[in-house]
């Protein structure tokens, strides 16, 4: 299991490329989208978002990737 949490959006092709490389990674996983529209920076958004779900997921690679203000990708 294989959890994603970022603040992507659904724009572009980003949240696909991160299942493509899971997938070649890893083809028998399986991978649940948190979500994708945590506000641009949020950090603290993205921690109250799992820990409102980390609790009812199952054991598995919880990824959350959420960039900083000013940082750069």
């Amino acid at each position: 299991m294989i959890t994603l949490l970022t603040d992507y959006g659904l724009a572009d092709g980003s949240v696909a490329a991160c299942h493509g490389v899971i997938v070649l990674t890893a083809p028998q996983a399986r991978i649940i989208d948190v979500c994708h529209l945590v506000p641009t920076g949020d950090v603290r958004r993205a921690a109250a978002i799992l820990a409102q779900t980390i609790p009812h997921l199952p054991p598995g690679v919880h990824v959350a990737a959420v960039h900083p203000v000013g940082a750069s990708r």
